[in-house]
């Protein structure tokens, strides 16, 4: 059986579109000016706090033409409202989808100057993507890794055997299947370790000259607190 189009997705979803990581002083008024211009929108809704009324910093926008949705998220994603850019998916509804681990694969070691788009246009040669979001920090700064969650496994698999190990920008980037997290606390519930108050100027290739050693290393990350020291 064919693996379903980006066409047959929004046709299942009522042609219906999510937006996200949008400015939280953007409205329903200034969304329309945007997709109207694609094609006529039968409706937008800037998701909103229940007791504040404060935009949630997404919105689902509804075409009433599935080809006017297609266009859409092929032309407008990633371009910006307010200076942020957004971030445009198709809609899906059906829970068990949305939730579905298939296809999802994380990527690491990301050059700190790649975003959302740049991530997107890497690894959407290999299918079609369901999502794609570049990890950040509460001022919008990258955390050095990301997800992209493909259509089929297929997609994922192929993304995997031809850019893990890849320089992208200046960083030579791990790519891997993503574990649901029960699943990658069950595996590594006594193979994981936490490593902390070693020096500032250390990089990943040093713990990892430090610990291989002792046995192979199945991944690793350097990360760093509020207060910049390492982890």
């Amino acid at each position: 059986m064919a693996a379903p189009t980006p066409a047959t997705f929004a046709a299942q979803q009522f042609a219906s579109l999510y937006v996200g990581d949008l400015h939280r002083d953007v409205t329903e008024a200034m969304l329309y000016e945007v997709f109207n211009n694609v094609g006529p929108v039968a409706s937008i809704r800037v998701c909103r706090d229940s007791l504040t009324r404060k935009s949630l910093g997404y919105a689902y926008v509804n075409f009433h033409a599935v080809n006017d949705a297609d266009r859409a998220l092929d032309t407008l994603n990633y371009s910006s409202v307010k200076g942020v850019p957004m971030r445009i998916m198709w809609s899906h509804r059906d829970p068990n989808l949305r939730k579905s681990n298939v296809g999802n694969i994380f990527v690491k070691n990301l050059d700190k100057g790649i975003d959302n788009k740049s991530l997107f246009d890497t690894f959407s040669l290999f299918g079609t993507i369901m999502s794609c979001k570049v990890a950040t920090d509460a001022e919008g700064s990258s955390l050095g890794y990301g997800f992209v969650h493909y259509e089929s496994p297929e997609a994922a698999q192929q993304a995997i055997e031809k850019v893990d190990g890849m320089e992208i920008g200046s960083s030579t980037v791990s790519v891997s299947l993503c574990e649901r997290k029960g699943e990658r606390d069950e595996v590594r519930k006594k193979t994981n370790l936490y490593v902390k108050h070693f020096p500032f100027d250390w990089g990943e290739e040093k713990l990892l000259e430090l610990f291989s050693p002792c046995g192979p290393v199945q991944s690793s990350v350097l990360m760093k607190d509020k207060k910049g020291r390492p982890y």
